[in-house]
């Protein structure tokens, strides 16, 4: 009697190792390209020095482009971007080489199965403030003054918490300095903060952030201690309302008690015309009457209410055109038209964002 045998062929359909992390990899991007006109027509073409975003006058030019790989597995997780644009050159402009196109570089390991807890390193986006770089996530198209002066982005190492219902996160971190990859020269001291954001429902959030830090060099460093608060409410589909309030203090000088003080509250309001279609308004006020942040040689020192208003239209959901008006009023003459000193100054922007 014969033997009949079988051979069966297959095919091996689990990918290989290298594949398998590669399809963990996600790539994404975004790209921010402005125009502004300032009335004040500055010979150099660049806005006042308290503006580090969307800063160029009279030229077509683009704020932020950048470019994400991130991956991420049950317990590990890793983020980096490379970035360019007029945003990098001014924010960053202190960094050593290649470090300042970095957008974002870090990684992080879950510490605990059961809980959503990481410890996480590298460069960050910052934890102070509702407005980031990314200006197609913000309401409004430029940046407020307390924004465009406190940290955009920050290194260190961060320990994170966030609840099983996303409601309440928790962030303490430890940094190498305000708005600083490497460590400024001759300065040693830790610098840190914290991060509490609540969320009791869909329609409102609660956030409080602080720093704390020294600035300037060991031998004559000077304390800094930094609060962020803001609130955020969607009252309905079409209204949303954001209000912050930012103080701040710093040593005069090392072993005194004496102390500068800033301070800057601002109201944003968001109506959504159409599915399409929003209108933002801002007003604000910074106070620093010393120069901390911002210096400007005058009795009252940088003592500004802004006021601004945009138009945005959304033809895709990942695409926003934008055009915005900005009016500054300053206590003393700090801003400068032509060969005059003026309280005043006025500018548009309209912009194009999309993320992909």
């Amino acid at each position: 009697m014969k033997k009949v045998v079988f051979i069966t062929i297959g095919i091996l359909t689990t990918l290989p190792i290298w594949a398998q992390e590669a399809s963990k990899i996600k790539i994404s991007g975004y790209l921010e390209a402005y125009y502004g006109y300032d009335f004040s027509k500055p010979a150099m073409h660049n806005r006042p020095g308290f503006v580090y975003s969307h800063n160029r006058h009279n030229e077509v030019t683009l704020n932020l482009g950048f470019i994400k790989a991130t991956y991420e597995e049950r317990n590990i997780r890793a983020n980096m971007a490379f970035m360019a644009g007029t945003y990098p050159n001014v924010n960053l402009a202190t960094e050593p080489g290649v470090l300042k196109n970095v957008f974002e570089a870090n990684a992080g390991i879950k510490l605990s199965k059961k809980e959503n807890i990481w410890l996480d390193a590298g460069i960050f986006a910052s934890h102070i403030g509702f407005e980031s770089a990314i200006s197609k996530d913000c309401w409004a198209l430029t940046r407020n003054i307390a924004s465009e002066n406190t940290p955009y982005y920050e290194s260190g190492t961060r320990l994170s918490y966030s609840s099983a219902d996303n409601r309440l996160t928790a962030v303490l971190l430890f940094l190498n300095g305000w708005q600083r990859i490497a460590r400024p020269d001759g300065n040693n001291k830790p610098a840190g903060g914290l991060q509490v954001l609540y969320k009791p429902n869909d329609k409102i959030t609660f956030n409080y952030s602080n720093y704390i830090g020294t600035e300037g060099v060991d031998a004559v460093f000077l304390k800094r201690f930094y609060h962020n608060f803001y609130v955020i409410t969607r009252l309905n589909e079409k209204f949303g309302l954001t209000a912050g309030f930012d103080y701040a203090t710093q040593q005069k000088a090392k072993g005194r008690a004496a102390k500068s003080q800033i301070l800057s509250p601002v109201l944003i309001t968001q109506v959504k015309l159409a599915s399409r279609w929003a209108i933002t308004t801002r007003i604000e006020y910074y106070k620093d009457k010393d120069g901390v942040f911002i210096s400007t040689a005058t009795a009252n020192g940088f003592e500004t209410i802004g006021y601004s208003l945009n138009v945005d239209y959304m033809p895709v959901s990942n695409a926003v055109i934008r055009l915005e008006g900005k009016c500054y009023n300053s206590k003393d003459n700090i801003f400068t038209n032509g060969i005059n000193l003026v309280n005043n100054n006025k500018a548009i922007t309209a912009s194009i964002a999309i993320s992909f």
